[in-house]
Order: C-alpha cells, then structure tokens, then sequence
C-alpha cells in the first residue's frame, strides 16, 4: 500500500526524488506506529559543543551554587535559558596530565574518551573511543547517518600540529575506537549532501561546481510526494511540515549565497562556507538541527575551532589570533580580548539552544530531548590547565531538574560521560577512566 494512502505511518517515511531522500520530522501521524516500534514515543539525542584554548575562567565560573547563583560575564547570553542548564566546574581532563606532548593535542585528544593519547605525529595514532560514538553505535540502526562530526576550522588529519603530536589529535573529537579519529566536516554543502543527497566525495571542487548548475532544491524533486503526504495530514502536522521544509529551504539558500559570495577572505575557502564567522557557525548548527528534527542522526559534535586555533575575530573588535592570546601571562587587554572571544561563542550556543528550542518534537521540544555539553577540555589557555573545566549540560536530563551550579568535588570529567549516556537512555556503569558516575545534583 502506497504510505501515503495511510493515515498513521512509520517514523522512517521518506520523500524521495532524483537521488535526495528527506526524512521527516516528528509528527502527531507517527505516535502510535513510533510508540509500538519503541515503546515510547520520546526519542533521546546527544550533541557536543566544543571551544578550543580554554576560558578565561574568572569571567565564566558563576557567583553562587545551587539553585542561587548569578550569571558571569561570559555566560550571561545563557540567562533565557536557565531552567534548561546545569553549569558544571570541578571536573578535571585528568587523562591530559598522564602524557607527554603539546598542551592542546592531548586536551582534546582525550577528553571525550577520558583516555591518554599515543604521543605520535605520525600515521599511528591511538587513544579511545568516546562516548558520543558509544551513542552512535546504540542507535545506528534506528539512523541513516550514525553520527555527524562538524566544525569551523582546519580538518587536516596527518602532520604534526602540536610539538610532535599528530593533527589528529587536535582536528578532530570524535574516535570510533581506540585507532580511528573521525574527520570532521567543515563545509556545509557536503555536510547537507550527506543528509539529504549522494554525493562522490571524490568530485574536484571544479566538477562539484559544475553540478552545481544543474543542481534544483531537493524540495523540488520532492514536491509530487510532499503533496500527497500534506494531503493526508491534520491542521497541527501540516505547520510542522511547513516550519521543516522552510528551515530546509533557508539553509539550501544560506549555502548557495554562500558558494556565490565573490569576497576574497584572507585564506582559501572551499565552497558553501559562508564569509562571516557568526553566518557560519549558525549554518552549521541549523544543519545538526535538521538532523535531529528528522532523525537523520542522533548523535553529533560541532569544533567552533580546533585546538591551538589562531582565528581572528575582527567583527567583535579582535583582529589578534585566537591562540597567542590565551597565552596572556597577565596582561589586561590580551584577557579582555579572550574574553570577548568567550562571550562571542556562548552568544552563538544561545543561538543553537534557541533553534532547538523553538522546534517542537513530540510533545515537547527538540531541546528537552537533546542532551547537550559545552565546553573546552582545557580551562586556563595560559597554563594549559587540565583542572576545574569549564562545562555546562543542556537540554535533555532525563527527567532530572536543571537550573543549577554544581560545584562537584574534583573528579575526572568521564564521570559526567557516564551520567549523559545514562541520561539518554543508554545503561553505563563505566567510561574510560571514570571512578563513577557523576551527580548533578550534588
């Protein structure tokens, strides 16, 4: 029977044209086949927001515990959405400080997986698997694409990045097991490719613009079986439809003016990233927002910068590199500049809980039903400390109440990773050098 014919259908229906196949978003047609499939109708996700070279720390640490306590400087683009956050310090990247190498390659070479990396610039790398990748593989069935790995900055995976230890380390987060780092993607028209379309990732930028020509909106392609589907559908479905296809639409349009900006940036940018920092880091958010609105994936990790970035930042009145400036030794304006740099990226967070918020997804949200970190896995630039991180939940706790400043007893930060894959439904006694799970309501 044509699935349009029905009036409840599964959660996996697809709309598909010329190559492209688009996912659906979660509406009120699909609560019993989802609820008989999974006996529940809540769908769990887990995502990573990651700024490199540390925080100024005395500008993020929060005034207060518990309950009672007072936005910093640095989080205070956060405030609207206090009852959705848990502010975390006093957990420490402890697996950083048991190997040697560059301060920035083995911070994020092992944060996610609370395991010491290899100290190697060469091919054979090694560390662990992290827990969004434990996520991963509990839901790959129930996803096209078991995890997306997203970023803003350099993606190069060989050559040594960080005195002798290899790029891998500091280009990427994600590890699917202890010998494969995976590459992040920093180009959002092969990110958006992915989820909706085929793509040869062997295609020369030259023949990937040749294509593009010929390329129509994959809503076009579409268009007959999004007809029939609306048809079938009630008054609050067919807004919720309408609200998907448009944020589809606008990131379609964001990518082409993007391929199609003739400004010259400073260094060479492959095509379908925008000229401004903010445009695209939003960009790259609204694709894992889509994903997650149609359950393409479930799980995924956004880089605003590698570490050791030395990105500039002259739209907020920072034309200084990122990196240098962390290494402040004291100095007031180089703090101030860091700062500005740490407000900029909590400012562009808001954005992305905002858009999860604003997305409906059952009877509740995409953000109640996404746990989400922020943070970096250092927490002083200047000394490279791997102590006292700086760290927040969002979204999704599993019933558990937010809007509160843990100030934890110090502790590795893989017990919190134990506590997400519990709080998305995933049973864990155990993570990489955890000594147990982590309370937030200590």
């Amino acid at each position: 029977m044509n699935i349009m014919d029905r009036k409840r259908f599964s959660r996996r229906t697809l709309l598909r044209g010329a190559g492209v196949a688009i996912a659906l978003p979660t509406l009120e047609a699909m609560q019993s086949v989802c609820a008989a499939s999974t006996g529940s109708q809540t769908v769990r996700r887990v995502a990573v927001v990651y700024v490199p070279n540390g925080i100024v720390m005395n500008d993020w640490l929060p005034a207060g515990t518990g309950r009672d306590f007072a936005f910093s400087r640095i989080l205070k683009p956060l405030a609207a959405f206090r009852d959705d956050l848990t502010l975390i310090s006093g957990l420490a990247n402890d697996a950083a400080s048991t190997v040697r190498g560059g301060g920035h390659a083995k911070a994020s070479g092992s944060f996610l997986s609370g395991t010491p990396p290899k100290y190697t610039a060469g091919a054979d790398v090694h560390a662990g698997i992290t827990f969004d990748q434990v996520a991963a593989r509990q839901w790959a069935a129930e996803t096209r694409v078991s995890s997306l790995q997203l970023g803003c900055e350099d993606a190069r995976m060989v050559g040594n990045c960080d005195t002798g230890s290899s790029c891998a380390y500091t280009n990427s987060l994600s590890w699917k097991d202890a010998d494969t780092p995976l590459r992040v993607e920093v180009n959002p028209r092969s990110m958006f490719e992915r989820l909706f379309g085929t793509v040869d990732p062997n295609l020369s930028p030259e023949a990937r613009a040749r294509r593009a020509l010929y390329r129509r909106s994959i809503l076009d392609v579409t268009r007959e079986q999004t007809r029939q589907l609306e048809a079938t559908l009630g008054a609050t479905d067919k807004r919720r439809m309408d609200q998907y296809l448009t944020a589809i639409r606008e990131v379609e349009q964001r990518i082409s003016a993007a391929e199609k900006d003739t400004r010259i940036p400073t260094i060479e940018k492959p095509a379908g990233i925008p000229f401004g920092f903010s445009d695209y880091v939003k960009l790259m958010f609204d694709l894992q927002v889509i994903a997650f609105q149609s359950e393409i994936s479930r799980v995924s990790t956004m880089m605003l910068g590698r570490e050791g970035s030395v990105r500039t930042y002259p739209e907020i009145g920072v034309p200084d590199p990122h990196h240098p400036l962390t290494h402040h030794r004291g100095h007031p304006d180089f703090i101030e500049k860091v700062t500005r740099i740490n407000c900029h990226h909590v400012e562009l967070f808001a954005y992305f809980l905002q858009r999860l918020k604003g997305t409906p997804d059952g009877n509740a949200t995409l953000l109640d039903h996404t746990a989400i970190l922020y943070g970096s896995a250092i927490s002083d630039g200047n000394s490279h400390s791997y102590a006292n991180l700086p760290l927040l939940m969002a979204g999704g706790t599993g019933g558990k109440p937010q809007g509160r400043h843990v100030a934890a007893p110090q502790q590795p930060v893989a017990n919190l990773f134990v506590d997400i894959l519990n709080r998305a439904g995933i049973p864990t006694r155990s993570f990489g050098n955890s000594t147990g799970r982590f309370d937030p309501q200590a």
